[in-house]
Order: structure tokens, then sequence, then C-alpha cells
């Protein structure tokens, strides 16, 4: 399927490695002039020189803490026009409520719910005069499922989603929809860290603890990047017009609830 996005431009942020860069790697198939971000320079140079031979599109590297003012200031700068806005970042350390204290807090919301949402406000009238606009946020399953133990990921990404929720009603008119990607045990960095929490705290082999955390999905396996990402370029597509205001939980079929 051609999902109509030749020669549009896309923002994808912390796309230097895990889901981000998987994103930015779809959209790069689909003909998308590809804007990656991410703190590390080198970093950045290693996954464009990836995502440049698998694709034959280089993206553009853009260096910035998309959580500090000047991060954001210079990703937008960098593409002022963007068509496209797939919001991510590291989610944070999952823990006890007693264990998190007021910066923690702070961080955890600069992080995942005001970052995003600046980096929207910023592109968002840009969007809507043109007439075409494509925002994913990429969240997480515990917006949907929360646990104790990830309560600032939930909290933070809860806030963004429902922000974002009442404003895709004011931008549907002009073609601009938002939409949010709740990953679960995709199998990325951010998995081999959880395998190696189980791991000291169990003590058990990284094997057993990655079969513990795959036998908690409902297919019996950890999720690829590349279908995650997939999932994202077509809710970029110009087909998905018509989807906004949406939670896609791409889990393996292991929500529980009807809604």
């Amino acid at each position: 399927m051609d999902l109509g996005l030749t020669d549009r431009t896309a923002i994808v942020c912390a796309s230097s490695r895990g889901l981000g860069e998987a994103c930015a790697q779809a959209l790069a198939r689909e003909g998308v002039r590809v804007f990656i971000n991410g703190r590390s320079e080198a970093s950045l140079r290693e996954t464009a020189d990836r995502i440049e031979q698998s694709t034959g599109l280089r993206p553009v590297p853009v260096a910035a803490d998309i959580a500090t003012e000047a991060g954001r200031e210079r990703l937008v700068a960098a593409c002022p026009d963007a068509d496209i806005l797939v919001n991510n970042n590291a989610g944070p350390p999952p823990g006890k409520l007693d264990e998190w204290g007021h910066d923690v807090w702070l961080a955890a919301l600069e992080n995942n719910m005001l970052a995003p949402i600046l980096l929207i406000k910023a592109l968002l009238p840009g969007m809507r005069q043109r007439r075409f606009g494509r925002i994913v946020n990429i969240t997480s399953a515990m917006v949907k499922s929360p646990m104790p133990s990830m309560g600032l990921s939930t909290a933070a990404r809860t806030g963004l989603t429902a922000l974002c929720k009442s404003i895709s009603h004011e931008v549907a008119p002009d073609n601009v929809t938002i939409n949010n990607l709740l990953p679960e045990r995709i199998d990325t960095g951010r998995q081999r860290f959880m395998a190696e929490r189980i791991m000291k705290e169990q003590n058990v082999s990284l094997e057993e603890a990655r079969r513990q955390i795959a036998d908690t999905i409902s297919a019996k396996r950890f999720g690829l990047p590349n279908e995650f990402a997939d999932a994202c370029a077509f809710l970029c597509s110009a087909q998905a017009g018509f989807i906004s205001g949406q939670n896609l939980q791409v889990d393996g079929g292991s929500y529980h609830g009807l809604i």
C-alpha cells in the first residue's frame, strides 16, 4: 500500500535507537524526509547511517534534549514545517510512591508530558494552515492498565493523552490527526533493562527473565520494533485521515478491557 507520504517531512523524537529509530525507518521507507533526534551526535550519525543503508534516504540528525526549552527550539528550528510529529522519550524508571520526591515527579512530567505538549504547540499551527498534519505520541500500555510500580509513567502520559484528546476535536476539520500508540513488551533496550531488574531481584538468567516477561503477553512473545513502527507509519498516512483521538495498543492482544 502506498501511504501517500512521499516528500512529506517528519520529526521523530528520541529516535537514535529503539522504537523511535524503528518509526524513523518506517517513515523513511515511505519517502518521508525524516529529522531524527537524540542527545548524542555520535549515536545520531550511526542511526542515520543505518537508516540510509536500509531505505536509501538519509535522515537529518538533530542533537537536542527535548526536555529543555533550548532543545525543543533547536529541533523545531531544524524542521519548522513538519507534516508529521512522532513524540517519543524514555520513560521514567519503575519504583514506589514513597520513593518519588518532588524533583522526580517534575522530571517525569517534563520528559513525558510537557515536552511533547510543547512540541505539538509549536508545530500545530503550521499543520493546520497547510491542512495536513499527523501527530503520533508513543505513550505506554500503562495509560490504560496502570501498575503501582509504573505510577510516574502512568501519571505523566495520561496527562498527555487527555490534553491531546481535547485538542483533537478542534484540529480535525483541518486534516490534522492526533493519536497515541501504547506499546507493551516490544523487544527494545527498555525490555533488556526490565529483564535485568528481574535477574537481580530473583537471581535468574537473562533467558529466564525474558521468558517471564514474554509469558505476561497473550501472544507469548515480545513484539518486534518493525511491527510497532508500521502501525505508526499507517497512522501518519493519507489513508488514516479519519482516525483521530485514539489509543492504539500494540501489545500482542494483552489488554483485558473492552474500551
